[in-house]
């Protein structure tokens, strides 16, 4: 019970972090002028992967800054 508890955890975090680089990468393609609907498939998933990868290496690293203050280590002394 507990390993099918957390694929759907797994899952879900995947899918949040899909709507929001889908957002973002939304958001990076008006900034630079331009519509969807300028970019094939491919391209739009490449732009939405990017996101994603930004997103989870943000998470990577806010998650070592609070073990590290867990362990008691300073990052700034």
């Amino acid at each position: 019970m507990k390993i099918k508890e957390s694929l759907n955890l797994k899952r879900k975090v995947e899918i949040r972090v899909r709507e929001k680089a889908i957002k973002k990468a939304e958001t990076r393609i008006m900034l630079a002028g331009k519509t969807p609907s300028d970019f094939n498939e491919a391209q739009l998933e490449i732009l939405v992967k990017e996101e994603e990868d930004k997103i989870y290496g943000s998470a990577k690293e806010k998650g070592l800054l609070v073990l590290a203050s867990l362990l008691g280590l300073s990052l700034w002394s």
